[in-house]
């Protein structure tokens, strides 16, 4: 996942390494707030593949700052990922939201659509965070008001997300 915010959001335009770890920051944020001893080595492997450059420039108070520039490959690579996202990148709800934020870059709206199919085809998987058995729980039936929240909510969200997927499926023509 945060190689690929990487990857994405050098798509756009260069950035220095504090404003990339903000903008995935405000991606991911509350949920996986990225440290600098996880992103520098993610960076460093994405160098070290090809996938990006970096550049020196003067700083604008004291040390030179460093400017990340995605090469050819990297755009590639960006590309290549979003076309084949993997089974987490699909069934978890903030790794999709990291393929869905770039997914814009993936240029072919048939290639788009299939990545869309998959997600729809997940939430229309019947599934619930608790069970009676095997059986998953609807909503109304949990006794406990916190635990028919949690799942109220999410049948709220997933409603809204089925709507989106269906209506930016047709507007793809798939």
């Amino acid at each position: 996942m945060l190689e690929l915010a990487i990857l994405g959001f050098l798509y756009d335009a260069p950035l220095h390494g504090y404003e990339l770890r903000k903008r995935i920051t405000a991606l991911t944020g509350h949920v996986r707030p990225v440290a600098e001893s996880t992103l520098y080595p993610a960076i460093k492997r994405l160098e070290k593949a090809g996938f990006l450059m970096r550049a020196t420039e003067p700083g604008a108070v004291a040390a030179p700052r460093h400017v990340l520039t995605l090469t050819d490959d990297g755009r590639s690579e960006l590309r290549r990922r979003l076309a084949e996202p993997d089974e987490r990148d699909i069934t978890d709800e903030n790794r999709w939201f990291t393929v869905l934020a770039f997914l814009r870059h993936l240029e072919d709206p048939a290639a788009q659509a299939a990545v869309l199919r998959r997600r729809l085809a997940f939430l229309q998987e019947p599934t619930s965070f608790f069970y009676d058995g095997d059986r998953p729980l609807r909503a109304e039936e949990p006794d406990d008001p916190f635990r028919r929240g949690v799942l109220t909510i999410a049948r709220a969200t997933s409603r809204a997300e089925l709507g989106w997927l269906r209506d930016t499926l047709e507007a793809l023509g798939g």
